[in-house]
């Protein structure tokens, strides 16, 4: 370990990786090497944060970092040590409040993974053990162990699979709780492995942990008697997971290679980064506001208080001498703690229960997302999922949306639907198909109503018969006898296809892409079934009804880079074929061009129809070809370092010199309701972006069945195609194109205007916008700089004057570019990332808010997202509705809460004028305790939980709407300063105006005269009443639950007051309060004053809401009447809460 550190400090090869050596069984080694048995971690799993002994530091450490919590432990502190006007209590309490409801919930969130682990680590696993097979808890099994698992059972650590009952030596595994890819993957034996496992004497060598899923190396030395050792390289496809589940093989038994905390899954165990709203922004901003004034008022207290006692006599009354000790102490200490007391005695300006209130809010208010009917999918039984409750509100200020387009605005329900053989078009017509099962339709004009060859036919089919990883399931019989239909499985998912049904049996397929199964099933739509894979060897059905076999002797995996898979097999005849399938752009420069122009027309034009084209070729490899790729395979395989460098060289090496067969087309079909999805966000305001990885025709034709592009979008198009034109250098015709765009786009062309739709304004040209990844990859990565950032501001600037951006063959990362490149340029625009694939993860983490997509492509994007719902036509709602709700209450709470509490506090600043400056409390410790806590809290969280300004069906039929809230047009600052001015305009009337009836010496029946603490009392009464009052005329939805809360907040309040006013408390040195509420009550002139004062503090809020018609972010083109119908009046039962 210290070799190694010193060689990586002082720059030695970083590359090195270290090894690790494994003795199956932990049987002895041999003899002629030299062995010292490595420490391994157990098998134990902690997810958990806190243990018993380190919770209440640690978690009192972490809610301490919040500056609202440390700001309010302080003033606890000064409460406690410097003498001032209220009680520790007073701070102290609601301080508590908080950081035990908090630290109660994440406690009970720690104890959930405590209780998850345990589960897991105590869980009972069979292994085998000196011949026998024992049972022990998973936490104690041991690099080295034999562990067997049986079907639907999880793995408990990282396995190589050694055994597998079915008799081809794969089985199937599922991995999502892993990447969330929910499909069933084919996993392999290492050959050569002895039955009895007992007897087996082998090592493996493989790389030291890390969180690659998808990565591994190593190989395994199989000793056998004294001969020389067999050797077998080890991959991903004989590793299984910790976490992932066997499915469709009774048992499987594998040796462990990763235990405990060193499983890719705990290696890629982390938390997701914490996403702030704009809400959260906007509060910091106003509490920093709030902070000032009250530092403003204790230094304005302060000062004062020291002028007015420099005057003669007030220093040192007669009635009010000072001690010994008073008067030797320091004049500046004095006037530190004083500026203290002044601190304390108004901090509660600073509303620490609203991040309570807020964060109750937040969490409450997403059971409504998960509640909604309307976003329950009958055909996967399952609804909308709240991964985070924290951008609730962010869902109502959305600008940007990204989408993925297969399985996101499509369905990624693949149909085959037609092919192209040597030029030749070859269209299914169902019953109307000629014998052979082919019928020509519109080919090349000089080829109408001709054929390929019929050997070219059946080797074009032979190809989509065998080149793929999809796998027969079980026979009917067995299927059904274990409860399960015999239909095709598509990332674990069922796959109803009608259209496709097998011929003579019904055969279910297991794949990990849909695409995969429909080009097995159009193969056997002419004649050709694929029957299996057994002991690596494939069989077909042919149209004659012969069954051909083939050996399959190499797979070469698809990847994303290379775009194309390809397979390697010897026929009976011992012919050996390459078989290859791929993306146009990947197989084109890879077979003669002279057959690449009859293919061509046929792609571009299904691209141009929406649909998903495959390219399919063919080599016939002579020995010598083989037996060099076979070496070269083998030899790759085998090694430990850049393992996939060498693959991929030996890949590129065999793919090529390929012959051209033909390419298929297959239909992907829009998703349910995606236009009108489409043209509502767009109605709203929001800016859609299309990132996809396909074609850039099968994508512009998607764009055009959605309605992002008409008829009358001019599309701007920034491609390979486009800078290759001019045959001058890629960026210098990047900068020529990104200029010309501009001029047109953004020089002559006024901007989309914010909540304008397509169309709206006439004599304006819409822009559409196409860029692909490597035109993309120019523009962020430029040779210089300056030119890079250049590009990017006149790409910027170009697309958000287009009405749609698409960006076609994007890797996943550059989607993650895009999407951090508008979510930090000027303006800071909110954006949303919506997919359903384990390619849509890093913009769906990049963006503010992440949507997850319940669709065929696993659940990785559902796992990462913040929210998921099961189709695309759910966002609608999702935003217009929920999202622009959530931020309409939050937006209004917070305003509030700043507004209640500058109406609570201003008053006691004022009585500081009237008493001297003496820090002489208006109010008693009881009601500076509860005013938060209880007598106004619960009205505006039912306010928060409940309202809605406008009715959920009007909020959808008008898309425009949305807009009027869009870019925090709720928490401004001028609206801000509205509810400011309110709560100075309240806190004014409370206190003068109790004044005045104070000027009156006869309040009470027997003559004597209200006190001090009668009048923060009345004052307190009518400031309770009023900020209640005022949060029911602001109330537009009334349900039960408000009522309750409103009233039975002013009754409670009532009660407390009698209550903690009528008793003699023992742990009370001063009875304050000690019947003078009830005796303020007996005043008529109390009363009279009270209402009085409460009318005329809603005065104005009254007749705002009699006369005035919708302003501000309500404001619409709707008469008075609609407004009320829509809004206020209609039942409740129209205006469902959440559904």
């Amino acid at each position: 370990m210290l070799r190694r550190s010193l060689n990586r400090l002082l720059g030695g090869d970083e590359r090195r990786v270290d090894n690790r050596t494994i003795y199956i069984g932990h049987q002895s080694f041999p003899v002629n090497e030299a062995f010292i048995p490595p420490k391994f971690c157990d098998n134990r799993i902690v997810s958990s944060k806190y243990t018993v002994w380190n919770f209440l530091p640690k978690n009192l450490f972490e809610q301490f970092r919040r500056i609202a919590n440390f700001y309010f432990l302080i003033i606890f502190l000064v409460q406690v040590i410097v003498d001032t006007p209220t009680s520790p209590v007073t701070s102290g309490l609601p301080l508590f409040f908080v950081i035990t409801v908090t630290a109660i919930k994440q406690g009970y969130e720690d104890w959930l993974r405590h209780k998850a682990d345990r589960e897991v680590n105590k869980s009972t696993v069979k292994v085998l053990e000196n011949g026998e097979e024992t049972s022990k808890e998973s936490e104690k099994i041991k690099v080295g162990d034999i562990v067997e698992v049986t079907e639907n059972d999880t793995f408990p650590c990282d396995l190589i699979l050694l055994q597998s009952s079915r008799d081809d030596g794969t089985c199937f595994v599922t991995t999502a709780s892993l990447d969330g890819e929910s499909n069933h993957k084919t996993h392999y034996t290492v050959p050569d492995i002895e039955r009895d496992l007992q007897s087996l004497s082998a090592t493996i060598e493989c790389e030291q942990p890390q969180p690659d899923l998808y990565k591994f190396n190593g190989r395994m030395h199989i000793y056998k008697n004294d001969q020389e050792p067999t050797v077998r390289s080890l991959g991903p496809e004989n590793l299984l997971l910790k976490g992932a589940t066997l499915k469709n093989t009774q048992k499987i038994c594998g040796v462990a290679v990763y235990t405990g905390m060193e499983t890719k899954m705990a290696l890629n165990y982390q938390g997701k980064s914490q996403k702030r709203s704009v809400v959260e922004k906007s509060i910091n901003a106003f509490l920093l506001v709030y902070l000032c004034i009250l530092v403003s008022k204790a230094l304005v207290c302060t000062t004062l208080k020291y002028v007015w006692q420099n005057k003669p006599g007030q220093d040192e009354p007669w009635y009010n001498e000072k001690t010994q000790k008073e008067k030797d102490t320091n004049l500046y200490l004095k006037m530190f703690t004083d500026f203290l007391s002044f601190m304390v005695l108004f901090n509660f300006i600073i509303p620490v229960s609203m991040y309570v209130t807020v964060e109750m809010q937040k969490f409450l208010g997403s059971f409504f997302i998960t509640w909604d009917k309307d976003f329950f999918d009958p055909e996967i039984q399952e609804g909308a999922l709240v991964n985070t409750s924290d951008l609730n509100e962010e869902l109502g200020q959305v600008e940007y949306i990204f989408t993925d387009k297969t399985g996101t605005l499509t369905q990624n329900n693949m149909e085959f639907i037609e092919c192209c053989i040597d030029g030749f078009q070859y269209k299914h017509r169902g019953a109307c198909s000629e014998l052979d099962g082919f019928c020509v339709t519109d080919g090349p004009v000089n080829k109408l109503q001709q054929k390929a060859g019929r050997e070219r036919e059946e080797l074009f089919l032979r190809a989509l018969c065998l080149c793929h990883t999809v796998q027969v399931k079980e026979s009917t019989e067995q299927a059904r006898s274990q409860g399960e239909d015999c239909i095709d499985q598509v990332d674990g998912l069922p796959v109803e296809d009608e259209a496709l049904q097998p011929p003579q049996e019904e055969r279910g397929f297991i794949a990990s892409s849909p695409d995969e199964i429909a080009l097995v099933k159009g193969a056997m739509r002419y004649g050709f079934t694929f029957l299996g894979l057994e002991s690596k060897t494939m069989k077909i059905l042919n149209r004659n009804k012969d069954v051909e076999m083939y050996e399959l002797l190499h797979v070469l995996n698809f990847d994303p880079v290379r775009r194309r898979m390809s397979v390697i097999v010897r026929s009976r005849s011992g012919d050996t074929l390459l078989f290859c399938k791929g993306a146009d752009s990947s197989i084109f420069p890879r077979v003669r061009q002279e057959e690449v122009e009859r293919i061509r027309m046929h792609v571009e034009r299904n691209a141009t129809d929406g649909y998903r084209t495959l390219c399919v070729a063919y080599k016939h490899l002579s020995e010598e070809e083989y037996a060099q790729a076979d070496e070269g395979l083998r030899e790759a395989r085998l090694a430990l370092q850049d393992r996939e460098e060498k693959l991929m060289a030996v890949y590129n090496q065999v793919e090529t010199g390929m012959n051209l067969l033909g390419a298929t087309a297959v239909e992907d079909r829009l998703q349910e309701e995606a236009a009108e999805t489409m043209e509502a966000l767009q109605g709203a305001g929001m800016k859609v972006w299309v990132l996809t990885g396909d074609k850039m025709e099968t994508a512009k034709s998607t764009c055009y069945a959605c309605g992002l592009f008409q008829k009358r979008t001019e599309l701007l198009e920034l491609t390979v195609r486009t800078l290759e034109d001019g045959g001058r250098k890629r960026e210098d015709r990047l900068h020529e194109l990104l200029s010309e765009y501009h001029k047109k786009a953004v020089q002559d062309a006024p901007p989309v205007k914010a909540g304008g739709s397509r169309g709206r304004f006439f004599g304006k040209q819409d822009y559409g916008f196409i860029i692909d990844g490597p035109s993309l990859s120019i523009v962020l990565s430029s040779s210089s700089e300056s030119n890079s950032n250049l590009y990017k501001n006149l790409f910027l600037q170009i697309c958000q004057n287009c009405t749609a951006v698409l960006c076609c063959r994007m890797a996943p990362l550059q989607k993650a570019q895009i999407v951090k490149m508008v979510k930090n340029c000027k303006g800071s625009p909110i954006t949303l990332s919506i997919g359903d694939g384990a390619n849509d993860v890093s913009m769906i983490l990049e963006a503010h808010v992440g949507i997850g997509i319940k669709g065929k492509e696993g659940r990785q994007a559902v796992r990462n997202s913040d929210y998921a719902i099961p189709k695309l036509k759910h966002l609608k709602k999702l935003l217009l509705a929920h999202g622009h709700l959530y931020y309409v209450r939050i937006a209004h709470l917070v305003q509030y809460f700043f507004y209640k509490n500058l109406c609570f506090i201003l008053p006691q600043f004022l009585y500081q004028f009237f008493c001297g400056y003496s820090q002489q409390p208006l109010y008693d410790a009881a009601y500076l305790t509860m005013y938060n806590i209880c007598f106004t809290s619960m009205p505006i969280l039912a306010y928060s939980l409940f309202e809605q300004h406008i009715c959920i069906e009007f909020l959808l039929k008008n898309a425009n709407l949305y807009s009027e809230v869009a870019k925090n047009a709720m928490l401004r600052w001028e609206l801000f300063l509205y509810w400011t001015l309110l709560g100075v305009f309240h806190g004014l009337v409370f206190f003068f105006g109790v004044r005045f009836l104070f000027g009156n010496p006869a309040l009470q029946d027997n003559g004597q005269v209200f006190g001090n603490w009668s009048y923060g009392t009345i004052v307190f009464t009518v400031l309770v009443f009023t900020v209640t009052l005022k949060l029911a005329l602001d109330t537009r939805h009334w349900t039960w639950i408000n009522h309750f809360v409103i009233w039975g907040s002013l009754a409670f309040y009532v009660f407390f007051s009698f209550f903690w006013g009528g008793i003699i408390w023992p742990f009370q040195k001063h009875q304050r309060l000690y019947f003078v509420f009830a005796n303020m009550l007996s005043s008529v002139s109390a009363w009279l004053v009270i209402i009085l004062l409460i009318l005329l503090s809603l005065l104005p809020e009254i007749l705002l809401v009699v006369l005035r018609k919708p302003r501000g972010p309500y404001a619409r083109k709707l008469s008075e009447d609609d407004l009320l119908q829509s809004s206020r009046l209609q039942p409740s039962h129209h205006c469902p809460i959440s559904t």
